[in-house]
């Protein structure tokens, strides 16, 4: 059955035209046509609480579901609003089914849990609570244990294997969660761990029967970590810091132990990041910059041959992060506001694009001058790839919204 997210469309029918070109607001209908690009938007996730979808290279769907956090909602005191917070106690996760937009609640630790793994082979999401591993049944929503970290390798998940037996991470050291703790601002936090230089290893964790190995180590902040969706022996990895001075994406085969740099930069002040695996394992994505904030291009390198291919863009159509459809063929972007890399003027959008040659040929989905981009939107194409999900704050708060990709007007 076709994927579908047209749900409460009763109320989408009745609505007056008023509230359906109605664009911010706590009052907002929970679908509308954005004035500014006559595309459809669907709120998915309506409660009282903030919802934040996944990580834009973190798979959240398992057939038409989709596991997200949600959270109780705090106050920020400093802005005086209520605010997503994620060390709040009842962050938790939670499976939306996309076609009904039923909720139900996964989780249920009194510490705040980390981890954006979902393992569609095995129909389990895993996380993290303090030095423990858990998995979820995404049907009978039964959590098990899956794994304790020893006392002399505290470490993090963050990503699961295509054939869903090996979880990794990066275990960071002591020093470097000294630093952060001391300088939380990402602003305060960046260049001190890059200039320090400290040791990370990156591990895999066999999920049937507990083995821990480490397979690399090095003095540099090793980030990003990310399977390959197809390929269960392959990890891609980055060099974190500031992306004019780092060869930042690189892979490694987790049973070999060979590592290969994916892209060498070849001008002063170029940057290339935000990488991620297409959906079929044959490329990997990143944002490039030849120099940085000046020439933008989305550039895969397929895998297999090591062929480039890049595809250029405007500065208002440059993305914090963006995505691929699953055949590759089309794209999409967050946006970004004025104080990002860009200094776009007029960059708050969810964009749709289109290869056109060498360029991208960009449609605006969502009008997104309400959102404060200190949330990164994340898109994903659904299940279906008929629609382009993200999270914004438009409304006062953080919720999970959906834009149809076909215009109201075709």
């Amino acid at each position: 059955m076709k994927f579908k997210i047209l749900i409460l469309l009763a109320i989408y029918a009745h609505a007056s035209i008023a509230q359906q070109k109605q664009k911010t607001g706590p009052d907002m209908p929970d679908s509308w046509i954005d004035a500014d690009t006559d595309h459809k938007i669907v709120r998915l996730t309506n409660n009282n609480r903030s919802n934040l979808s996944f990580y834009f290279h973190n798979n959240p769907f398992v057939g038409d579901k989709m596991v997200y956090y949600s959270t109780e909602k705090t106050v920020d005191p400093a802005a005086k609003q209520e605010t997503y917070n994620s060390n709040a106690r009842d962050r938790q996760l939670y499976l939306l089914d996309l076609k009904t937009l039923q909720a139900e609640r996964l989780t249920n630790h009194a510490s705040p849990i980390t981890g954006e793994i979902v393992s569609p082979q095995r129909n389990e999401a895993f996380y993290q609570v303090k030095d423990s591993v858990f998995a979820v049944n995404l049907s009978t929503k039964k959590n098990r244990l899956v794994y304790v970290f020893p006392d002399d390798f505290k470490a993090g998940i963050t990503t699961i294997n295509a054939d869903g037996t090996l979880l990794a991470g990066a275990k960071t050291s002591d020093t470097e969660k000294d630093i952060l703790k001391q300088n939380p601002a990402k602003s305060s936090y960046f260049n001190l761990i890059y200039e320090a230089k400290l040791p990370r290893t990156l591990f895999t964790i066999d999920i049937n029967n507990g083995t821990l190995n480490k397979i690399f180590t090095d003095s540099a902040w090793l980030n990003h970590i990310q399977f390959s969706p197809t390929d269960p022996s392959l990890l891609m990895f980055c060099h974190e810091g500031p992306w004019h001075k780092v060869d930042r994406i690189w892979t490694i085969d987790v049973n070999s132990k060979a590592i290969k740099l994916i892209h060498k930069r070849t001008i002063p002040m170029e940057i290339a990041g935000h990488e991620w695996f297409s959906k079929d394992g044959r490329y990997i994505w990143f944002d490039l910059q030849q120099p940085r904030g000046s020439t933008f291009f989305v550039s895969g390198v397929e895998l297999a041959t090591g062929k480039t291919t890049r595809y250029e863009l405007q500065r208002n159509e440059w993305s914090v992060h963006y995505t691929s459809s699953a055949n590759n063929k089309v794209f999409a972007g967050d946006g970004g506001d004025p104080g990002s890399v860009a200094k776009a003027p007029d960059g708050q959008w969810i964009y749709y694009f289109r290869p056109n040659g060498d360029r991208f040929q960009a449609e605006k989905l969502v009008n997104m001058k309400h959102h404060q981009y200190r949330l990164e939107p994340n898109i994903h194409f659904s299940p279906d790839q008929q629609w382009v999900i993200f999270r914004a704050n438009f409304e006062g708060r953080e919720n999970i919204y959906a834009v149809e990709i076909k215009s109201s007007k075709r």
